[in-house]
């Protein structure tokens, strides 16, 4: 159990993979750092969102109070992928996605640089549905899963 992690995303169309990712967060921290993409950095990241920051962070504070019932986490805007994870050395580990991976590698470097302990980098496995694809707010956008990776059939 650490005292402090971090996990960040953009969260817009919140899903089974955001569950898991979540889930994680919460069984491993004490305290939790939930980074948010702002807007700005999602389109920057060719990020297609259908909810602008405010109400995603609305949303995530309604998802985790409905699956989690906890209340032991924060939301940081993150205008880049590092936020918080190299502003304080209070941060001592990082939940993240393998399609995140690296970037948590470039924040382990860039803390290092500056003399801080690396984090520990805590790898959940992308959710995928019953056909083996990752789950993701595309595809639920796009309408071809739900929210929990079933196909959507339109007759």
């Amino acid at each position: 159990m650490f005292d402090i992690v971090a996990t960040g995303g953009t969260f817009d169309i919140l899903h089974k993979g955001h569950y898991t990712l979540l889930l994680k967060a919460l069984e491993v921290g004490r305290q939790i750092i939930i980074g948010v993409s702002s807007d700005n950095y999602a389109t920057r990241n060719h990020k297609k969102i259908v909810n602008n920051y405010n109400i995603r962070v609305e949303k995530l504070k309604k998802f985790i109070d409905e699956n989690f019932k906890k209340s032991n986490y924060s939301v940081y805007q993150l205008d880049d992928f590092y936020g918080p994870t190299v502003l304080t050395r209070d941060v001592q580990a990082i939940i993240t996605t393998q399609s995140s991976l690296e970037n948590c590698v470039k924040i382990n470097s860039l803390r290092e640089s500056k003399g801080m302990t690396p984090l520990e980098i805590i790898l959940v496995p992308l959710v995928e549905d019953k056909d083996g694809k990752v789950i993701s707010s595309t595809r639920i956008r796009d309408g071809e899963i739900d929210v929990n990776g079933n196909k959507l059939t339109f007759y």
